[in-house]
């Protein structure tokens, strides 16, 4: 499949597109006057550059709209430089060198793909083709079968080619293309019937029915995560994501070497499941408590939304009957200006219809100004109604923190005091358990222990802080946020 030219590789600069786009411009006059102002890149729909001896894909990022890209036999290499082109529905790539499917995951709209003719050896990393209905990679180094598989992944796919690639030598090609895609119509430039693809069926049901088992499994799987990326999404909204649960507990103790020596102290487990259950009902008091309060805050919002374009839309309306009102008076105004043979009479009617105008003028921006006082007054009291919401989830929050450290504080003194108790049995000789070597040598002074304990209760301290202060500046921020984009559209009206 080598293609040697006796061109040198050329590069796709401007000028190579410029005279594409100009070629496939209008003819005559149309055409004319389109070459005399310029095409912009950005407009065009459809760009041709077939056997222009590319190497590479290049500077395509101004074409935009393309909806059309035809790139075949060329001497390119690599499926690169296509990623802003989001509208493209139709991408011709054959008779080319590639030896990889890549680079294709922004086209999200594309439809039809051919790679017909290249190196290709594995059919992958199409996953965001979700739209594509025909693909054609005949005369390629495809040789598994396994890659047929990988298409049933998209759905809308009617038509296929691999003729010419080493898997089409297989003597089950045919049935088991059948049998794996079902909804294809086309293979390989011909129809497929429906009593092969019935044949196909039974001969595979046990391996596609084992294939659609793993597949309902992996589908179930994907939707799990996709139902917890939203819960978390909405959790995060809510400012208390990771609260519903031990997380914030765990995290203490994920950098906490010294605390997680000392849990294995003698009668540490208890104390420390007795702490770990207040904390954790603690931390889900916050959690719950905030996605209540993201709902008022929610409701707020769209209440405030509503009153506003219940505002304007009212206001339109009046401006709207105002203007009709004068507009009928302004067509029997000028019918009375024409039929008028007297010349002071049309100045008179001509002064008062521009008078009509001005009363109108006012009329308009006296609704205008009513509008804005109207909005002010909205927007002063949703701005108040937002800013205590906040006030009082921060207040509260807060204080349901002070009791997170709480609970730290009594742990910190019953854990301290049973390692002091400890430390006095191990210096009288009357320690029964036996300690793990990397436990007991936290047991050579007081002031080792003291300070163990102290770093251990310093790092509960500081997770605790730091999650209070994150919620609090998340929050904080973005009442900031949604303040000044009201405050931006209060400005704008005025």
């Amino acid at each position: 499949m080598n293609r040697l030219y006796d061109m040198e590789p050329r590069v796709m600069d401007d000028e190579m597109l410029k005279l594409a786009v100009g070629k496939q411009g209008p003819r005559e006059e149309a055409g004319q006057l389109a070459k005399q102002e310029g095409i912009l890149f950005k407009d065009v729909l459809s760009l041709q550059l077939d056997f222009q001896n590319i190497l590479r894909i290049d500077n395509l990022w101004q074409f935009e709209s393309l909806r059309k890209l035809q790139l075949d036999n060329n001497i390119i290499e690599k499926i690169e430089g296509l990623e802003n082109l989001t509208h493209l529905v139709w991408l011709d790539l054959s008779f080319n060198n590639i030896e990889a499917i890549e680079g294709l995951d922004t086209l999200v709209n594309l439809e039809d793909l051919s790679l017909f003719n290249n190196r290709i050896s594995k059919i992958d990393s199409l996953d965001a083709l979700v739209k594509l209905q025909v693909l054609s990679l005949g005369n390629n180094h495809i040789g598994n079968m396994m890659n047929i598989i990988y298409l049933r992944r998209f759905k809308a796919l009617r038509t296929l080619s691999l003729s010419g690639n080493p898997v089409a030598e297989n003597e089950d090609y045919k049935m088991f293309i059948c049998a794996y895609l079902p909804d294809l119509v086309y293979l390989d430039f011909q129809r497929l019937d429906d009593h092969m693809k019935e044949l196909a069926e039974m001969k595979h049901q046990y391996s596609i029915d084992e294939l659609k088992h793993r597949e309902n499994l992996m589908q179930a799987q994907l939707e799990d995560e996709q139902a917890r990326r939203e819960e978390l999404e909405e959790h995060k909204v809510a400012f208390v994501e990771q609260l519903n649960g031990t997380f914030l507990f765990d995290s203490m103790y994920a950098e906490d070497v010294e605390g997680r020596k000392l849990s294995n102290l003698p009668g540490v487990g208890e104390l420390l499941e007795t702490y770990k259950d207040k904390f954790v009902i603690i931390c889900l008091n916050i959690f719950e408590y905030g996605l209540k309060q993201q709902e008022k805050r929610k409701a707020e919002l769209e209440t405030f939304m509503e009153c506003v374009q219940e505002a304007i839309q009212e206001n339109q309306e009046q401006g709207k009957l105002k203007i009709a009102k004068f507009e009928e008076k302004h067509l029997l105004s000028l019918n009375a200006i024409r039929e008028e043979s007297e010349l002071s009479n049309i100045e008179t009617k001509i002064v008062e219809h521009s008078e009509d105008i001005t009363a109108l003028l006012n009329v308009l921006m006296t609704l205008e100004m009513q509008l804005v006082e109207q909005l002010e007054e909205t927007i002063n009291m949703f701005e108040r109604n937002i800013i205590d919401l906040v006030g009082l989830f921060v207040e509260n929050v807060q204080s349901l923190m002070a009791q997170c450290r709480d609970l730290e504080n009594h742990h910190h003194e019953k854990l301290l005091e049973i390692a002091i108790n400890i430390l006095e049995k191990i210096v009288k000789g009357e320690m029964d358990e036996d300690l793990p070597d990397d436990l007991r040598s936290l047991f050579i002074d007081k002031d080792t222990i003291v300070n163990a304990v102290g770093a251990s209760h310093d790092i509960h301290l500081l997770k605790i802080d730091n999650r209070e202060d994150e919620l609090v500046t998340r929050v904080n921020s973005w009442c900031t946020h949604l303040l000044d984009k009201v405050s931006r559209f209060t400005r704008m009206r005025s």
